[in-house]
């Protein structure tokens, strides 16, 4: 039996929180906002990428971890779940034993948009991230078959949109060599698997 969310909740109180469902919530502003579950597409665009990001740190013989929907902590009573982000070694075992949402920066953070989240990684994501100066913070949008790759100069993002057959440029990943169709490509099974 799914109970209905409470209505005001602490940060302290969401690490643990649990009504007993598979549902995923982040939290803003004291109050649970449900994540609806992600599209096939979603799923294999975040593997594509989280597969691409992990042989990058294997190559470069970094000590960064990768992870899928890990919190962030973003204000006093705000949380939000990742699709992926990086983190290194240290602040990974900051939460070893702990949920995993963290209070300091990531690296890098990708959010894949859906439907129901254009305003949400478009608007208040970036704000948040930025605000919490995660330093690259990606917008991939299958909807527009984009990918926006913001830096932090100065609390701001600078945006860079790249498109097609356009290589990714990462500050975090300079050597990183993916093709924003690739990444698309990798959501779509009627085109195949290159895996």
């Amino acid at each position: 039996m799914v109970t209905t969310p409470v209505t005001s909740i602490t940060f302290e109180e969401y690490l643990t929180y649990d009504d007993g469902s598979d549902f995923h919530y982040e939290l803003v502003d004291g109050k649970l906002e449900l994540m609806n579950p992600p599209t096939i597409e979603h799923f294999l665009i975040v593997d594509f990428l989280d597969t691409a990001l992990k042989a990058e740190i294997k190559r470069c013989s970094s000590t960064w971890l990768c992870f899928r929907e890990s919190g962030v902590r973003t204000g006093r009573n705000k949380s939000r779940l990742t699709d992926l982000c990086v983190v290194t070694l240290e602040q990974a075992r900051e939460l070893l034993n702990a949920s995993a949402v963290f209070e300091s920066p990531p690296l890098l953070i990708v959010e894949v948009v859906s439907p129901e989240s254009v305003k949400r990684d478009y608007r208040y994501k970036r704000s948040e991230y930025a605000a919490l100066e995660v330093p690259e913070y990606w917008i991939v949008d299958p909807l527009k078959a984009k990918i926006s790759v913001l830096l932090l100069e100065d609390g701001f993002y600078e945006e860079t949109v790249f498109t097609a057959t356009q290589q990714i440029i990462s500050r975090t990943f300079p050597e990183l060599v993916i093709a924003v169709d690739q990444v698309f490509t990798a959501g779509n099974l009627s085109q195949g698997r290159r895996d």
